[in-house]
C-alpha cells in the first residue's frame, strides 16, 4: 500500500542560507543534501574545469598511462575489449576515436556476443586477440573479476589495462594496471563513474601526459557518448556524474556523429531539444538491442562511423532489430501470460522456457514486476559452462523487494548472482531449477515479515494546477538531467475535475486525461501504457481526483507543450 508523505519542510537556518533560490528550488536542493550557496552554485551550474576530478588520483593511473604511450610510441597493436552494452559500446567509441584523432590505427576493437561468449573477458577470445598480434590488452566496463583470463593472457604475452567500475571481488586479476575507483585503496572522489567515464578519465590522462598535437578542449567532443553511457547505466547523477551527463546532454543536442544524426532522424527525435528519456528510452534500447540480437559490433559502428550512407543503413538495421526484439520479447509476455492464467500468483514468479534467450529476460522481467508489484525471476538455456553440464541463465526484476537480498538467502541454490536493489542476474544447474520458485517464496516469507505494510513515497510539492506554466519549468529544468538520485520532482494535484478523458497512441494505448486550470487554458496529464482500469479510482468527466505526476516539456511535432507525466491517481 503506498501513502504520499510531503517532504520535511526546509530548516529555518538552511532555508535563510538558500534565500536566493525560489522556494521550489530551495526544496528540491534540500532534498537532494545541498544546504549551502556553495553547493547549490555548482548543483544548477554545473562547471566543467571545476568540476571534475584529477584523473591522475585514480589508482595505477600513471602507471596506465606510461604503459598505453609506450606502446602508441612502439607502434604495439592494441586491443580494446569493451562490454556489449550502451555503457561499454561508448566507451570503446571514444577510446577508438582518440586513437584515430593522434594518428594511432594499430589497435583493434573486440566486442564479445553476449549469448554465446557472456559477459567479461573470455578465453577464446584473448586466443584470437593473441593471435592477432595484440600485446596491450585494454577492457572497458568489465574485466574486475576475470582473474583467470587476465593469468591466461599474460601467459600469451599480453598486458592488460582493466578499466571498469563494477565491484571487485577478494582476489584482482594480476593486470599490469587496474582503473576502477571501487577497488580497495583507491583515492578518486568519485566512486560511481560509470564504465564510459572510467575510460573518460584515461583518456583525459593521457592528453594531460601526451602532449599530442590536438585543440586544446577536443576531449569535451566525446562527452556526447560519455553522457549516453552515464544516462544508460543508471549512476547516480550527482557529484562528477552530474557535470558529465549535463555537459553529456548539451554536446549530444549537437554531436556530429552521422550515425547518431540519422538515428535520431529515423526516431523523429529532435536533436536540439534531445531529453534525457529520449535517450533512455529511445537510444539506449536501440544500441542495446544490437546485443541482444547478436550485432553489438554494429552498435559501435554506428556511433563511430563517418560514412553517410553506412550511417544510415545502420540506424535502418539497429531500428529494425528493435523492432525484432519486441516482437520477441512481445510472444514472451503473451507465453507467460497464458502460463499465468493456470498457475497460482504467488509473492515470487519463477518462469522459464529452454527457448528463451537470457540477454531478452531482463524485459521481459521488467513488464511483468511492474504489472504484479512483485518479484519476477526468469529463466533461459545457456550451453556450454565448460563443466559438460547445461547452465540456466535468468534475469529478476523487483516489486517493492531487495532481488540481492532475496538471492542471498539461498544462495546455495545459484552458481552466480548480483545486481541491485531494483533488478539483477542469476544462474543456476539445471537440475535446482525446479525447487527456485519454493526456495524464493520461504525467502520472500522471511525477508518481509518485518517490512512496513505502508510505502511512503515523498512529494516534493502540493502544486495547484494554475501552477503548470512555464515559470515553474524554468525552475524544474535547472535541475536536469534526471535520473538516479536526482529523480524528477514529484507533485501533488488534490481535487482536481476530470474535464475529458481519451486513449491515444498508434494502438490506443495511452491514456491522457484534461482538467481545466481555473481559466479558459485545460491542462494535459498523460500516462503511457495505461488505462482507465488501471487506477483505484473512476476516471469519468466531473469526477474529482487527486494526481500525483511530475511535469515535463513536450516537444512532439515541434510544439511545445508543458503537461503532467501521470505516477498515480486516487
Amino acid at each position: 500500500m503506498k501513502k504520499y508523505v510531503e517532504r520535511t519542510p526546509v530548516p529555518s537556518e538552511i532555508g535563510a542560507t538558500l534565500q536566493s533560490y525560489s522556494p521550489l528550488v530551495r526544496g528540491l536542493l534540500y532534498a537532494r543534501g545541498v544546504s549551502s550557496i556553495e553547493s547549490g552554485e555548482k548543483f544548477l551550474n554545473p562547471n566543467y574545469e571545476t568540476g571534475l576530478h584529477d584523473p591522475f588520483l585514480l589508482k595505477d593511473m600513471d602507471k596506465a598511462v606510461k604503459r598505453i604511450l609506450s606502446a602508441i610510441k612502439k607502434h604495439e597493436k592494441i586491443g580494446i575489449f569493451s562490454d556489449y552494452d550502451a555503457d561499454g559500446i561508448p566507451g570503446a567509441v571514444i577510446l577508438a576515436d582518440f586513437f584515430k584523432k593522434i594518428g594511432f590505427e594499430n589497435f583493434i576493437n573486440y566486442i564479445p556476443l553476449r549469448n554465446e561468449e557472456g559477459f567479461g573477458l573470455n578465453l577464446d577470445a584473448i586466443e584470437n586477440l593473441s593471435s592477432e598480434g595484440v600485446k596491450l590488452l585494454i577492457t572497458i566496463d568489465c574485466g574486475i573479476t576475470d582473474v583467470k583470463e587476465v593469468t591466461f593472457a599474460n601467459k600469451k604475452k599480453m598486458d592488460v589495462i582493466i578499466t571498469d567500475h563494477h565491484l571487485p571481488h577478494k582476489i584482482l586479476p594480476k593486470a599490469y594496471a587496474i582503473i576502477n575507483p571501487k577497488q580497495k585503496g583507491d583515492k578518486y572522489p568519485e566512486k560511481m563513474l560509470c564504465g564510459s567515464g572510467v575510460i573518460f578519465k584515461v583518456i583525459t590522462a593521457l592528453i594531460e601526459e601526451g602532449k599530442f598535437e590536438i585543440s586544446p578542449g577536443w576531449e569535451k567532443w566525446l562527452l556526447d557518448m560519455v553522457g549516453l553511457a552515464t544516462l544508460s547505466d543508471m549512476v547516480p547523477l550527482l557529484g562528477e556524474n552530474r557535470v558529465l551527463s549535463f555537459f553529456g546532454m548539451k554536446v549530444l543536442q549537437k554531436s556530429p556523429r552521422v550515425g547518431l544524426v540519422k538515428l535520431l532522424s529515423l526516431l523523429k527525435l529532435n536533436q536540439q531539444t534531445l531529453t534525457e528519456d529520449d535517450v533512455s528510452f529511445m537510444i539506449t534500447p536501440r544500441i542495446n538491442a544490437a546485443s541482444r540480437m547478436g550485432i553489438p559490433h554494429d552498435a559501435f559502428k554506428l556511433l563511430s562511423t563517418k560514412d553517410e550512407v553506412e550511417a544510415g543503413m545502420l540506424a535502418e538495421h539497429l531500428n529494425k532489430k528493435n523492432d525484432e526484439r519486441k516482437g520477441v520479447v512481445g510472444s514472451m509476455i503473451r507465453e507467460v501470460k497464458k502460463k499465468l492464467e493456470s498457475k497460482e500468483l504467488r509473492n515470487v514468479l519463477v518462469f522459464g522456457n529452454p527457448e528463451w534467450k537470457p540477454s531478452l529476460l531482463g524485459l521481459v522481467a521488467g513488464s511483468f514486476s511492474d504489472e504484479h508489484a512483485r518479484p519476477v525471476f526468469f529463466w533461459g538455456r545457456e550451453n556450454g559452462n565448460g563443466s559438460g553440464t547445461t547452465l540456466i541463465k535468468g534475469s529478476c526484476r523487483s516489486g517493492d523487494v531487495d532481488v540481492v537480498l532475496l538471492m542471498e538467502k539461498v544462495k546455495d541454490v545459484f552458481v552466480d548472482y548480483g545486481g541491485h536493489k531494483g533488478a539483477g542476474g542469476f544462474s543456476v544447474l539445471e537440475k535446482n531449477i525446479h525447487t527456485l520458485e519454493d526456495r524464493l517464496n520461504d525467502a520472500f516469507r522471511e525477508l518481509v515479515k518485518d517490512k512496513k505494510d505502508v510505502e511512503e513515497i515523498h512529494i516534493d510539492k502540493k502544486l495547484r494546477l494554475s501552477d503548470v506554466n512555464w515559470e515553474t519549468w524554468k525552475e524544474i529544468e535547472k535541475f536536469a538531467p534526471f535520473g538516479l538520485d536526482n529523480p524528477k520532482p514529484l507533485f501533488l494535484f488534490e481535487n482536481i475535475e476530470i474535464s475529458n478523458v481519451k486513449m491515444f497512441g498508434k494502438e490506443n494505448n495511452h491514456l491522457e486525461l484534461k482538467f481545466k486550470n481555473g481559466s479558459s487554458k485545460e491542462i494535459t496529464a498523460i500516462a503511457f501504457f495505461q488505462t482507465a482500469g488501471n487506477f483505484p479510482v473512476s476516471l469519468n468527466v466531473g469526477n474529482k481526483i487527486n494526481l500525483v505526476g511530475t511535469l515535463e516539456k513536450s516537444n512532439f511535432r515541434n510544439f511545445p507543450e508543458l503537461r503532467i507525466r501521470i505516477v498515480d491517481l486516487f
